[in-house]
């Protein structure tokens, strides 16, 4: 089967994660994708946090599968020469440097646009435009400038940052969705745009349920679905509210057999209003389904410390396995809470390709995640993380270089 964006060349000047994520999303959707680096070094995270001594590490390998590298000194007027043959002959080029460093090294908007009017042009960048868009951002501080560590963590505690890559892979996937709406416009217009994702912006929008709580907290001065309701006090901006769903579902995470021992026997329960007879039987307290003081969902957020507290008496009896088998018999929302060991484990994310494993030359076999998105007509095969310049000689012959011009770039140390 030909592959989603079989045809589109993208131009990868990404590194470390929120560009890589990107491009490699888009390459295993099918694009050309050609990572281009400088001579000897390459993307920074290829020595960063090493399991083996001169190997590439995992963070780069897992971040750039699907990809051709070429190594090019573009510091070198061969070597922007060959870049901005690149540029002619691409569809899409994206990166993720500092602000200011584009412009720097010659290629403005406007000099690509002269040289690929087509060429679309995709940044990811910390902020958008405003007082600190000349501001260099990293995962962490994208979570915090964005709105999520605020609102995380447990009201007697700081501001916590989560363990998901919201700032730079959040980023990367709300990028990749704008070159492919880019793309699909110009097929109508002929004209390649800019495409911009702050990591700010993409952090905010993933923490949208966080800013309509706070027009509600000003409007009403409380959040009833929150640990702080009804015996805490709310201030003036939305609180941490510990493992609290978010939602209209009241949920929290319970403590399960072996929880004495195991960090991670817990499950995540949902007390859904539809499902709250079922709820009482199986944790025995029939009584509570008439009830008046847990009839209803309102009534129920009045009492919901002491009756997580019976659940998770009950849950404590089973492991978090057997209770996802017994309430999921009655289809009760939960989740066990999976360790990075459990999921590296999992024969059914291996079966859906989910999580892969694959071949390195260097590396031997290692494990890395698979497309999360699944397209029946274009099933994606993960291909190993390329070495640095792997693909060098390759890509600049189907560029009309020949030997002969290899051999003075070399000698320039263009590549």
């Amino acid at each position: 089967m030909s592959k989603a964006l079989s045809g589109v060349r993208i131009l990868d000047f990404t590194h470390v994660q929120s560009g890589p994520t990107c491009t490699q999303l888009l390459a295993w959707l099918g694009a050309d994708v050609i990572k281009v680096e400088r001579p000897g070094e390459g993307d920074a995270t290829r020595g960063q946090l090493r399991d083996i001594p001169g190997v590439d590490s995992l963070y780069f390998t897992m971040l750039n599968h699907n990809k051709r590298s070429v190594t090019l000194n573009t510091k070198k007027p061969k070597g922007k020469q060959v870049l901005e043959t690149l540029i002619k002959q691409c569809d899409v080029l994206v990166e993720n440097f500092a602000p200011g460093a584009m412009e720097r090294m010659g290629l403005s908007w406007e000099h690509i646009n002269k040289l690929n009017p087509r060429m679309i042009v995709a940044s990811v960048k910390g902020f958008g435009p405003g007082r600190y868009e000349d501001c260099k951002v990293y995962e962490n501080v994208a979570q915090c400038a964005g709105g999520a560590a605020s609102t995380t963590g447990f009201e007697d505690g700081p501001p916590v940052v989560t363990g998901a890559q919201i700032g730079d892979s959040g980023t990367g996937l709300h990028l990749a969705l704008g070159i492919l709406a880019a793309l699909y416009q110009r097929t109508h217009s002929g004209r390649g745009q800019k495409v911009l994702a702050p990591m700010q912006d993409a952090v905010l929008n993933l923490c949208r349920v966080k800013l309509r709580d706070q027009q509600r907290l000003e409007r009403t001065g409380s959040l009833h679905e929150y640990p702080q309701y009804p015996d805490g006090k709310f201030g003036e901006a939305v609180p941490r509210a510990g493992n609290a769903s978010g939602g209209g579902q009241p949920g929290w995470i319970l403590r399960c057999k072996g929880w004495e021992t195991d960090p991670n026997a817990y499950i995540y329960f949902i007390t859904q209003a539809a499902v709250w007879p079922s709820v009482c039987k199986v944790i025995g307290e029939e009584g509570w389904i008439t009830d008046e003081a847990y009839a209803t969902p309102q009534a129920r957020l009045l009492h919901l410390k002491p009756i997580f507290a019976r659940i998770e008496q009950w849950t404590m009896t089973k492991t978090k396995f057997e209770a996802m088998e017994i309430l999921n018999e009655y289809d009760i929302p939960c989740g066990p809470i999976l360790s990075m060991k459990e999921i590296a484990e999992d024969p059914w994310l291996r079966k859906s390709g989910t999580v892969v494993e694959v071949e390195h030359p260097t590396r031997g076999k290692h494990l890395t995640v698979g497309n999360p998105i699944k397209l029946s007509d274009s099933p994606t095969e993960v291909l190993r993380a390329p070495l640095l310049g792997e693909h060098t000689e390759e890509v600049l012959m189907e560029l009309g270089y020949d030997a002969h011009d290899l051999e003075v770039l070399r000698a320039d140390g263009a590549i």
